[in-house]
């Protein structure tokens, strides 16, 4: 009697879940980064993508417009390039690092589940992640960095692909249970990273003002993957307009405009006095 072939167990959902969750959000913050390399590190609260978020949301509300639609990474380059002088080596790091991780795993998994090219035509299918090669001409050498041309976003869209195993035909097989683990683990640790770069990783720092409404210190928080808050440390004695969660006075998105409009008007009103 035969002996069964044995195969190796098919990638379980929720590995595949992880790592799409977390490549969405590398993708979806990837411009943000670039950009952070050519602007100074910001050591101040809030995040300097969340002053940028109350920046739009004020011009929004003062024009009576709504929120615009588009991220800001639609309106910044999306390719990784060389900086002669970056402000933020940290940024600059963060990129760098992520760009070869994630590069190398898409070569990785290519070279795992994707079938071979039969013809010309299936060599060019965009689905296909082509590595890069080079080719002796001779005294020197000819290179193609292959999809790698493409950047990082396209690599975080193809391993999404991948790892929710989405049909294309024949030209892939599904990732080996622990092939899609250790995706799932590159991706988780490609968002951390960038988190930390840009710093969104969870964090509490007690900001340089007072509450305008009580005169109590005042908390921000940031969260991973979640929008910057910031609560009054008096609790619920303060008299402040504002959501009150878990006995303390707290803002949220949209919110944060209303206690920075407070913070500015105190400004004033103290300015005021001292003249």
């Amino acid at each position: 009697m035969s002996t069964p072939t044995r195969t190796a167990p098919v990638t379980s959902p929720a590995a595949g879940r992880r790592a799409a969750v977390d490549l969405a959000a590398v993708r979806e913050q990837w411009g943000d980064l670039l950009a952070a390399i050519e602007q100074p590190p910001a050591a101040e609260w809030p995040p300097r993508e969340c002053a940028g978020f109350l920046d739009q949301l004020t011009a929004a509300q003062a024009a009576d417009d709504p929120m615009p639609s588009e991220p800001t990474i639609g309106r910044v380059p999306l390719t990784l390039r060389e900086h002669p002088a970056p402000l933020n080596l940290t940024a600059l790091d963060a990129a760098l690092s992520v760009e070869r991780d994630l590069f190398d795993l898409a070569d990785a998994v290519a070279e795992q589940v994707q079938r071979p090219a039969v013809d010309e035509d299936d060599r060019d299918n965009l689905a296909r992640w082509n590595l890069p090669t080079s080719r002796d001409i001779g005294p020197a050498a000819a290179a193609s960095a292959g999809s790698r041309a493409y950047g990082l976003h396209w690599a975080a869209v193809w391993l999404e692909g991948r790892a929710l195993d989405e049909p294309a035909g024949d030209l892939f097989r599904p990732l080996p249970a622990r092939l899609a683990e250790h995706v799932a683990s590159m991706a988780g640790r490609a968002r951390r990273t960038i988190e930390r770069a840009l710093n969104r990783d969870s964090r509490s720092t007690t900001l340089n003002y007072p509450c305008p409404w009580c005169g109590g210190p005042l908390i921000g928080v940031t969260q991973a993957g979640d929008i910057p808050a910031v609560f009054c440390a008096h609790g619920e004695q303060c008299p402040a307009p504002a959501v009150l969660d878990h006995r303390r006075r707290v803002w949220r998105g949209a919110e944060l405009v209303d206690l920075w409009s407070g913070v500015m008007a105190a400004r004033e009103r103290a300015e005021e006095q001292q003249a």
